[in-house]
């Protein structure tokens, strides 16, 4: 019985170590398939690997954008140039439209108590600097307003910070407003007298140029006292 058995052979068992050669082979060609089925050529999986993810990208496009600290330590934030003008336009907007309704309504006029004696409206020419000060340097005033207005100007190129945009808008704002009195108001070019109308008991008469200009200056000293520059960054000394 055992001779016959092995004349004759052992048959076929599914799994047995005598399993068909083409299935062995067909497993061989499938080895370096992942499990999903497919297998991922070994170049793509290499510039994959070196190239970075989408995600990885935008995230370090939005710190850029919420002013992360660049590699030379500046925030590369939004510019507050926009803010700054914004500010300017409406100060200076302000001051011209008071004064043109002043001029036209107040001036050769009795005064307008406002608050009783505390406060009136006065229109009055003034030569001098804000709250009538320097009247024989009308000139020197519109040269040092002038200059002001160029610094300013180029210092918005590196302005990052709101306050300091907010601050840096006043003053340009009331300079301006000043300077177009001096400008083109009588008796003459550069030498213009500016219209001054809010007064206060015991006081200088001023204008809103004058407000804009004190308390854009006002707020430069907070900032500078807390280390904030305009760039936005902040230091301790």
């Amino acid at each position: 019985m055992a001779e016959a058995e092995r004349i004759i052979g052992t048959p076929d068992i599914p799994g047995a170590a005598g399993a068909d050669p083409e299935q062995s082979d067909e497993k061989a060609a499938s080895g370096g398939r992942s499990g999903s089925g497919e297998q991922v050529p070994a170049e793509r999986s290499a510039e994959d690997a070196g190239r970075p993810s989408p995600d990885a990208s935008d995230a370090a496009s939005d710190a850029g954008a919420d002013g992360a600290p660049s590699e030379d330590g500046r925030p590369r934030g939004r510019r507050r140039i926009a803010v700054l003008f914004t500010v300017a336009v409406l100060a200076y907007a302000l001051d011209l439209v008071s004064k043109m309704i002043v001029v036209a309504k107040l001036e050769h006029h009795d005064s307008i108590e406002i608050i009783g004696d505390w406060l009136k409206f006065e229109a009055i020419r003034n030569a001098g600097a804000a709250f009538g000060f320097g009247e024989a340097f009308t000139v020197i005033f519109t040269v040092i307003a002038a200059a002001v207005i160029v610094v300013i100007a180029r210092l918005a190129r590196k302005l990052y910070s709101l306050p300091w945009a907010i601050a840096l808008g006043l003053l340009l704002g009331g300079a301006l407003g000043n300077l177009t009195d001096r400008i083109f108001r009588s008796p003459g070019v550069f030498e213009g007298a500016v219209v001054d109308f809010i007064a206060p008991k015991h006081f200088a008469v001023f204008n809103l140029a004058d407000s804009a200009i004190v308390c854009g200056g006002i707020l430069i000293v907070l900032l500078s006292f807390r280390g904030l520059d305009p760039d936005g960054t902040v230091h301790k000394d």
